[in-house]
């Protein structure tokens, strides 16, 4: 599939929409790590920074969890390495959230 042709204008802004995107994740990954955000809140969320960050951001977000133990979270609910959270089916939604405040 071939990519479309874009104006610089076009490119520029699409560089712009994509950087404010990345921020708004990186916001709320801090907010996470301070606690001023919920896991369960994020989960609910409807807002779309939440929605596009891959779930093991989420995971190595929280205090206490870095990479080894979101992988072995991530591989004990079989939810794949490259799953946003906008993807998480109810089921394991509910056992990520049983699991991470225990």
């Amino acid at each position: 599939m071939a990519l479309p042709q874009l104006s610089e204008e076009q490119r520029a802004e699409n560089l712009k929409k994509a950087a404010a995107a990345r921020h708004a994740r990186a916001e709320l990954r801090e907010k996470i790590k301070n606690g001023e955000v919920s896991l369960e809140e994020v989960l609910n969320s409807e807002d779309p920074a939440a929605a596009r960050m891959p779930v093991r951001a989420l995971i190595e977000s929280l205090p206490g969890y870095g990479k080894a133990k979101a992988t072995k979270i991530m591989e004990e609910l079989d939810i794949s390495q490259k799953r946003r959270v906008q993807g998480l089916g109810a089921r394991q939604r509910e056992r990520l959230l049983e699991i991470l405040s225990r």
